[in-house]
């Protein structure tokens, strides 16, 4: 078999001393548990790797790029600036990449839920967790200019700023010892421990340098600043979702991907244990198990995306069809579109979003209803929800296929 392996420089370690921060909430055996000596992460440089790949490897990296500047193509000529969907498309597969993210952290919604979040129609904590997910997904592919340690702050923010219990660390590098394995139990008893914090400013600013790099190939260079940024754990909490919204944010900056949100977090989803392993790889000193997991979840990105998209034109051109012999100039023509990019809806959102008074917002609704398009959520005559079947179920069942391995 050929070796695939793609050498790097591997992660070392120091031991350091820890006692727990709140020994009075623990016993003293398990104080005495949680004592003494360990050994954290020492991560190595990466701004001048020479990223020497294998033959197959480099065909295999060639394939799946091109397999995503194809669906990025297919995108653009089916979503382009005169297209009925070009503003709702990329909303709703930004909306679709941070679920599958999120789910790869255990955070599981449903499509309906996460639509109520975003009109703060739901207590769902995952919703709404989720839902700072595709915040820090916008930021991600909202950014201009090159990458930064700013800009990285900023995807952070934007995924934390909104929760509770969290809020006070959005947006700044981490300022205590992490640790990723039994939550309360220290770092002596950890599966992976990241770097002492000091030492992280200065791995991120090679990160930043690594990635402001023009002489790799752009999927490589995604998936080893990727690997790079979860072994250097830069933050208390949200690592991995801020991980995966900075894999979008180089697809974009080096211009791979610039129509749409292409779903390779979908990809990593469909065998999260290979995923995890080629971490542990990476940090051991083979960058190759990473590389092949990003290519195969171009592969998936590419396939699942373009599917994905045309289900949803099927389902919109349901709706229009079932909308004929209404005025096109009227409300309820307008606001068809919206109903992809937003599948749940309340008079509130449909008046912002067409401008309108709720007077002219409630007839669209009831236009729409009376088509079979919205049909209502709650049974109750005020503040009343409506939904449409058709989108939600399109994106539940490319969820569903994405946590089984495939669609």
């Amino acid at each position: 078999m050929t070796d695939l392996k793609v050498p790097i420089s591997s992660m070392g370690s120091e031991e350091l001393n820890w006692s727990p921060v709140n020994p009075d909430m623990l016993s003293r055996r398990e104080v005495q548990r949680q004592t003494g000596a360990y050994r954290a992460a020492l991560v190595p440089e990466i701004a001048q790797w020479e990223g020497r790949l294998p033959a197959e490897v480099h065909a295999d990296v060639d394939d799946a790029t091109g397999a995503l500047a194809r669906v990025d193509g297919f995108a653009s000529g089916r979503l382009g600036p005169n297209a009925r969907m070009g503003g709702p498309m990329p909303t709703i597969l930004l909306r679709t990449e941070s679920a599958s993210s999120s789910q790869i952290e255990q955070l599981t919604t449903s499509a309906l839920q996460l639509a109520l979040a975003s009109i703060d129609e739901t207590a769902k904590a995952n919703a709404t967790t989720v839902l700072g997910n595709v915040h820090a997904m916008e930021t991600a592919i909202g950014m201009s200019g090159q990458m930064s340690l700013e800009s990285i702050l900023d995807m952070h923010r934007a995924l934390l700023e909104g929760d509770r219990m969290m809020a006070s660390e959005a947006g700044a590098l981490r300022e205590q010892q992490v640790w990723i394995g039994p939550g309360g139990s220290g770092p002596l008893l950890a599966d992976f421990v990241p770097p002492a914090h000091h030492r992280v400013p200065p791995a991120m600013d090679d990160l930043v340098a690594f990635i402001a790099r023009e002489d790799l190939p752009v999927l490589v260079q995604a998936a080893v600043a990727h690997a790079q940024f979860e072994t250097i754990h830069p933050f208390a909490d949200g690592n991995g979702r801020t991980g995966r919204a900075l894999i979008h944010a180089i697809l974009k900056e080096k211009g791979l991907v610039t129509t749409s949100v292409i779903p390779i977090s979908a990809g990593l989803l469909t065998d999260i244990g290979a995923y995890f392993a080629a971490l542990g790889a990476f940090r051991s000193g083979d960058a190759g198990p990473i590389i092949l997991q990003f290519t195969r979840a171009a592969r998936f990105a590419s396939h699942s995306g373009r599917q994905l998209m045309d289900e949803l034109l099927t389902v919109l051109n349901e709706m229009e069809h079932a909308l004929a012999g209404v005025r096109r100039d009227s409300s309820a023509w307008t606001l068809l579109p919206m109903l992809i990019a937003q599948p749940a809806v309340n008079l509130s959102f449909v008046a912002v979003a067409l401008g309108t008074n709720q007077m002219t917002a409630m007839r669209a609704v009831d236009t729409l209803v009376d088509r079979g398009i919205l049909r209502e959520a709650t049974g109750r005559r005020r503040n009343r929800i409506w939904r449409q079947p058709g989108v939600l179920s399109v994106l539940d069942a490319f969820a569903d296929g994405a946590r089984r391995g495939g669609l």
